[in-house]
């Protein structure tokens, strides 16, 4: 069933509509049978998008986030070899996934070609048990995921800091794209933002600003190693208003251009600047971090109170032992 405004070429179903729950997306260029199975096969684990033809995939890659491309061994033809091999060069940490699921005289020379313009997944679908296999392929984390590494490796350099300090820097490289500023940050993790803010001056700790930026710098950073995303594609994908606004943003926080950024940093290496200049120099700080919760007002004053009074009673005593001895 085609959904209104669909761009053209696209088969919207009701599984495509259900992007807001799901942010996992996918291109496709299959048969239409096989378009109706990968639905079924995909219901509530990510959202199929469906192309006519293989440069219009290679274009919506450069302009959506997409966490994997699956081509149809059926519809494979030599004339989209170029294409293929483009896709998978200028797309190294986008899966691309053969989906076989018919036995044709054409099937092996197509999954040879496949293969040598560097398609390195095949599902076979022929038997049951190949659907479940695709949507394990998909909704598995991308090995090559800049997220899964950064928040393995937060973990691993936080083992003994609290449960809500690991919640904290997971959430970074969790939370969308959209999700642009400390406000939303904030209000997607159920605090106040005021209040959120504030945590980090008291605890000693960079701005939770400089946390966001370093993490969304890190997200441009692998996103750059693709050679088919240019500046600006980049910059759009992140959320900020033009090239020119994250250009600007690369400037004041790292004093680089967007270019030079893109030769100087990988997303490994960018990852490695965000430990070394925010969680190396605190750990102390963050294992007792929790930016979530707080005692009330009224415990926090009384706490206050308290220990002011056991000091002025400890100066009171101080000084009048020290007027006995002047006698």
């Amino acid at each position: 069933m085609s959904a209104p405004q669909a761009p053209a070429g696209t088969t919207v179903t009701a599984s495509n509509t259900a992007t807001s729950a799901n942010p996992r997306a996918i291109l496709t260029f299959l048969t239409p049978a096989e378009q109706q199975r990968v639905e079924v096969a995909g219901a509530g684990c990510y959202t199929a998008l469906h192309r006519e033809n293989l440069d219009q995939m290679l274009s919506d890659m450069r302009t959506q986030s997409v966490s994997a491309v699956v081509v149809s061994v059926s519809r494979y033809q030599q004339h989209h070899a170029p294409t293929i091999a483009r896709i998978v060069r200028e797309f190294p940490h986008v899966p691309t996934v053969a989906l076989l699921t018919a036995t044709e005289a054409r099937v092996t020379q197509s999954l040879l070609a496949l293969g040598q313009h560097g398609v390195r997944t095949l599902v076979d679908a022929r038997e049951p048990a190949g659907w479940r296999d695709l949507r394990h392929v998909i909704s598995r984390e991308n090995p090559t995921s800049i997220e899964g590494a950064a928040r393995q490796r937060l973990r691993e350099d936080l083992r003994e800091a609290g449960p809500a300090c690991r919640r904290f820097v997971d959430a970074l490289f969790s939370m969308p794209l959209t999700c642009t500023t400390v406000r939303a940050f904030a209000r997607a993790q159920g605090v106040p933002p005021t209040t959120f803010m504030t945590r980090f001056f008291r605890a000693g700790l960079p701005p939770a600003k400089r946390y966001l930026t370093y993490a969304r710098l890190v997200r441009a950073a692998r996103l750059f190693e693709n050679p088919g995303y240019s500046v600006t594609q980049v910059a759009f994908q992140l959320e900020y208003s033009s090239p020119q606004s994250f250009s600007r943003h690369l400037h004041v926080v790292l004093d680089m251009s967007a270019s030079a950024f893109r030769r100087r940093y990988t997303g490994e290496s960018m990852l490695e600047a965000f430990r070394e200049q925010l969680i190396f120099p605190y750990r102390q700080q963050l294992r007792d971090f929790d930016p979530y919760s707080a005692p009330p007002p009224w415990i926090a004053r009384r706490v206050t109170a308290a220990g002011s009074g056991a000091s002025s009673i400890g100066s009171s005593d101080t000084s009048s032992g020290q007027r006995s001895s002047d006698r």
